[in-house]
């Protein structure tokens, strides 16, 4: 479904060149579930946003492969870009409370959608709107199509958007941080939400967060990516039960556990690397307390094919680290 190959973008700025991705390669199959993890300024919106043509700053530079449905999508014009967003890309955006324009209805909004890249009239669309968000689980739907954005929750917010985002039957959906801002209820009900739609429509997921346990939930495959890098890409069930890269030791070693109520949540030292500043070599060098000499040249991805991951630690000292978690002194 969709093929990305050494994606690179970069803004030239006063202070230098800012690397936001730096070499991404992934692959979105049929009707799966692609997670990207990581925190925040690791690159993960800004490469979606790139493959779809949304970065627009004349300082940017894109270069690498994106194919959807083995076709070449980047560097399309933007008459031919517009073809593929929204009608066989759908996108739910980060911020619900922002993603709506607040002076139209949120029918009206749909419509617009749907209009644009259908067949539809106007009283079909209209119609198809009101189904949507019936879909999404909005209550009266057709009383509330005539609603505007501010007369609705968070949550409520969030399912129009995706109501919006469905509303042409995408192929692919990309939904960055679909659950932020939003209280840990409506989360879970956004994600389950998200799951009965891509079984009935069958669309392929990208789904974009720094919640991991968002990840394990939904994905069934995940990239984690560390200053605009890939750290470690594999199955779900391989990166979250046998992770290899000390990062994700990190980003898992975080999550509260409900079977340890007096253990400490485990920290990663320092904070992220500046994209003005990437090192040569691992770019996770600086906080990772596993660091070696051969740290200062760049790790490639390496492993199986199922599971590839960017570390100089050798299996050996993996298992010495972190055993597996048949082993009796497997870590969380």
């Amino acid at each position: 479904m969709l093929s990305v190959r050494d994606l690179k973008v970069s803004f030239a700025t006063r202070q230098g060149e800012l690397r936001a991705v730096d070499g991404l390669s992934f692959d979105v199959g049929a009707k799966e579930v692609l997670g990207i993890v990581g925190e925040s300024g690791s690159g993960k919106s800004v490469a979606m946003y790139s493959m779809l043509g949304l970065v627009r700053d004349a300082n940017v530079s894109i270069s690498g492969s994106v194919k959807f449905e083995g076709r070449e999508i980047l560097g399309l014009s933007d008459r031919e870009m517009q073809r593929v967003r929204g009608g066989e890309v759908g996108m739910i955006f980060q911020d619900p409370m922002t993603a709506l324009t607040p002076v139209y209805t949120v029918g009206w909004q749909i419509v617009e959608q749907i209009r644009a890249h259908t067949e539809m009239t106007k009283v079909q669309a209209t119609a198809r709107s009101i189904e949507l968000l019936g879909e999404v689980g909005i209550p009266n739907p057709r009383s509330r199509v005539n609603q505007f954005p501010h007369e609705f929750s968070g949550g409520m917010r969030q399912r129009v958007v995706i109501a919006m985002a469905l509303s042409c039957n995408p192929k692919l959906l990309i939904a960055d941080e679909p659950t932020t801002a939003l209280d840990v209820t409506t989360q879970a009900q956004i994600l389950d939400l998200m799951e009965r739609l891509q079984q009935s429509y069958g669309s392929s997921i990208v789904i974009i967060t720094h919640d991991i346990g968002v990840i394990a939930e939904m994905a069934d495959r995940v990239v984690v990516m560390y200053a605009g890098r890939p750290a470690e890409i594999g199955k779900e069930i391989d990166v979250v039960r046998y992770p290899r890269h000390p990062y994700t030791w990190g980003l898992l070693g975080a999550v509260p556990r409900v079977d340890s109520k007096n253990s400490r949540l485990v920290t990663i030292p320092g904070t992220p690397v500046s994209p003005l500043d990437v090192p040569d070599g691992c770019p996770f060098a600086p906080r990772c307390e596993y660091r070696m000499t051969i740290c200062d040249q760049r790790p490639p991805l390496h492993g199986s094919d199922d599971h590839l991951d960017a570390c100089w630690l050798s299996d050996e000292q993996r298992l010495q680290i972190r055993p597996t978690p048949e082993g009796p002194e497997a870590r969380p």
